[in-house]
C-alpha cells in the first residue's frame, strides 16, 4: 500500500502536534529514505572515490581537482526545470524520475570498481562525472518532494531527519566500504556499495505522489522563467542578493575543510581499516544523536536561531581538523593516536550534520510550494559551488601551505556567511513559519 504523502494527514486540524507525534510519521519516515539516498552517493565521490585514488597512487593534487566532477550539482538549476515541467509514463512526475535515477546510479557506481585508475583516469573521470550528474537530478526530484510533503511547520524536524539519514548514508562508502578494501577487491567493494541504493528505490515504489505534483507549469518557458520572477518579486532584488551570498557562503569554511578528509587521514598515518573502523564507532552514533537532537532543537528554537548556533558549532568542528593537523602526522598509530581521531571524527559528525539540517530548512523555508523543484535546485546548486569549484583548488593550496595552515584558512572562510546572519536570519525574527509549530 503507498505511503500518504499530503501534509494534513497528520494531527488533526488546528491542533499542535506532540513531539512524538511530529517526529514518528510517514512524512518523516519517508524524509529518512530521502536523505539515505540523496548521501550516499555524494559520499562515494567525497570519500570512497577519494581513498580509492590515493591507494591507486594518483597524487593529492589530482584528487583535489576531481571536486571538478561535481560541477552537475552546481548547474543542476538548467534542467531542473524540465522535471518540473515534464513527467514521465510511469509512476507519476516525482515518483518516476526518483526511480530512473536511482537504478541509474546504482550501475555507475558498480561499473567505477571496474576500472583502473593508473591505466583508465580518463575513464575514470567520465564515470565519476555521469554518477554526479545522476545524483544532482535525483537531489532534484527527492528535494522537491520533500517540500511538496513537507508543511510549513514540518519543515525544521523534516529536513533534520533528511539530513541526519543523509550523514548515516556516508558510513557506507566512508567506513563499510573503506573496511572491505582492506579484504576484498575494489570492484566488489564497488558492487557492495551501489547495492544499497536499493531501499531509495523501494521507496520510489512505496510512497504516493504529492497532490502539490500534480499541478505541473503549463510550458516550458513557465517552467523557467515563473520560478525566478516569484523569487525576486517576493524577497526584491536587495535581500535576494543577500540570501544568495548567505547560501554561498554559510557552508564554505567546513566544505573546504572536509573535502579531503579521507585523504587526510591516510597523511596523518591512518590506515584504511582505522579509519573505516572509527568512522563507524564515533561517526555513527554522533551522527545519529547530532542530527536527532538538532531536529528537536529547531523544534524549540526556530530555524533562525539553529543557524546561529549550530553555525558556531561547524566552526568549532574545523577546530577540530586543526588540532590533529597540528599533532600529527604519526610514525605509528596506537590508542591515543585513534582516540584522537574519533574525537575529530565524532565532533565532525554532529557539528557539520547540525549545521547542514539547519541549512537545508532554511532554504526549503525560501522556496514557494509552487515552483519547487527548480527553486530548490538553484538554492543548492548555489550552496554546492564551494564544494565543487572552489573545493577543487584544496589540493593545491595543502601543497603550498601544508594542513594546519590550511584548517586556518578555513576556520578564516567560515566567518563572512556567519556574519550575514544578522541580516538574512536574525536572532529575534522567530514565528511558526520560521520552523516552529510543535510542542515538546
Amino acid at each position: 500500500m503507498a505511503l500518504p504523502s499530503s501534509p494534513e494527514s497528520g494531527a488533526g486540524v488546528g491542533a499542535r502536534p506532540s513531539l512524538a507525534q511530529a517526529l514518528f510519521t510517514r512524512r518523516m519516515a519517508i524524509c529518512v529514505f530521502t536523505g539515505f539516498s540523496s548521501g550516499l552517493p555524494l559520499y562515494v565521490l567525497l570519500n570512497l572515490v577519494p581513498a580509492w585514488l590515493r591507494t591507486e597512487g594518483i597524487s593529492l593534487k589530482t584528487i583535489g581537482a576531481m571536486a571538478l566532477i561535481q560541477f552537475p550539482y552546481t548547474w543542476k538549476f538548467l534542467w531542473a526545470p524540465l522535471l518540473d515541467r515534464y513527467a514521465l509514463p510511469w509512476l507519476g512526475r516525482r515518483r518516476g524520475w526518483m526511480l530512473v535515477t536511482q537504478g541509474g546510479l546504482m550501475a555507475a557506481i558498480a561499473a567505477m570498481g571496474s576500472l583502473s585508475p593508473g591505466r583508465d583516469l580518463q575513464l575514470v573521470v567520465w564515470v565519476a562525472t555521469a554518477l554526479a550528474f545522476l545524483s544532482a537530478t535525483q537531489d532534484i526530484v527527492l528535494d522537491a518532494y520533500r517540500r511538496e510533503i513537507l508543511s510549513e511547520a514540518e519543515l525544521g524536524l523534516g529536513n533534520s531527519v533528511h539530513v541526519n539519514a543523509y550523514r548515516v548514508a556516508g558510513l557506507v562508502p566512508g567506513s563499510l566500504s573503506l573496511i572491505l578494501a582492506d579484504h576484498l577487491p575494489w570492484p566488489a567493494v564497488f558492487a557492495v556499495t551501489a547495492v544499497f541504493m536499493l531501499p531509495g528505490a523501494f521507496m520510489a515504489l512505496a510512497v504516493s505522489e504529492p497532490a502539490a505534483a500534480a499541478v505541473r507549469p503549463r510550458s516550458l518557458r513557465e517552467a523557467v522563467v515563473e520560478p525566478f520572477r516569484e523569487f525576486l518579486g517576493r524577497a526584491g532584488w536587495g535581500h535576494a542578493l543577500l540570501v544568495l551570498g548567505f547560501i554561498f557562503l554559510y557552508k564554505l569554511g567546513d566544505s573546504m575543510a572536509t573535502a579531503l578528509a579521507t585523504p587526510f587521514y591516510l597523511d596523518m598515518g591512518y590506515s584504511k581499516s582505522d579509519i573505516g573502523v572509527i568512522a563507524k564507532n564515533a561517526g555513527l552514533w554522533p551522527s545519529i544523536a547530532g542530527g536527532l537532537l538538532g531536529g528537536l532543537w529547531m523544534v524549540r528554537l526556530g530555524i533562525n536561531r539553529a543557524l546561529w548556533i549550530f553555525g558556531v558549532v561547524q566552526y568549532v568542528t574545523i577546530a577540530g581538523f586543526l588540532w590533529l593537523a597540528v599533532t600529527g602526522p604519526f610514525v605509528s598509530v596506537g590508542a591515543s593516536e585513534r582516540a584522537l581521531l574519533a574525537v575529530v571524527i565524532g565532533a565532525e559528525a554532529v557539528g557539520v550534520g547540525v549545521g547542514t539540517a539547519a541549512f537545508v530548512a532554511y532554504i526549503a523555508r525560501a522556496t514557494s510550494p509552487a515552483y519547487t523543484a527548480t527553486q530548490f535546485a538553484l538554492f543548492t546548486s548555489l550552496a554546492a559551488v564551494p564544494r565543487t569549484f572552489l573545493n577543487a583548488a584544496t589540493g593545491w593550496l595543502v601543497g603550498w601551505l601544508g594542513w594546519p595552515s590550511f584548517f586556518w584558512l578555513c576556520m578564516l572562510l567560515a566567518i563572512p556567511g556567519m556574519v550575514l546572519l544578522v541580516k538574512v536570519a536574525p536572532w529575534d525574527a522567530q514565528s511558526p513559519r520560521h520552523g516552529g509549530g510543535v510542542t515538546l
